[in-house]
């Protein structure tokens, strides 16, 4: 008989802390999950289109929080390793819902890096 661990990964955890803070508009709670050298892709960019946390604090703070019906909604979750893929829609960031994937690394328990792959 083999024994399973049914504990949540760490990156799984990680991730699903800063969904909650999202949805929830909680900039504080956000910012702690992310290194101060967090790198946000959008490919096919392959340049950062958001490095560094303070970078990401003002894009937050002004672009996404501020929005009074923003909402992610998680599809579907794959965790392989340190590395947690979300299937995403996004509401209330434009007129119609946004459908993404999200790839997030988790190091130490903090994100280092995104890639958002948006539909088209």
């Amino acid at each position: 008989m083999t024994t399973r661990d049914f504990t949540v990964p760490a990156a799984e955890s990680v991730v699903q802390q800063q969904l909650d803070a999202y949805n929830q508009r909680d900039l504080e709670s956000y910012l702690v999950l992310f290194s101060e050298d967090i790198k946000i892709y959008r490919p096919p960019d392959q340049e950062p289109t958001l490095s560094g946390k303070q970078a990401l604090a003002e894009f937050y703070a002004n672009e996404r929080f501020n929005r009074i019906n923003l909402h992610a909604e998680l599809i579907n979750r794959m965790v392989i390793g340190n590395t947690v893929i979300d299937h995403e829609q996004i509401t209330g960031v434009t007129t119609q819902p946004m459908e993404m994937a999200a790839v997030y690394a988790v190091d130490d328990g903090l994100i280092t890096r995104i890639w958002f792959y948006q539909k088209a």
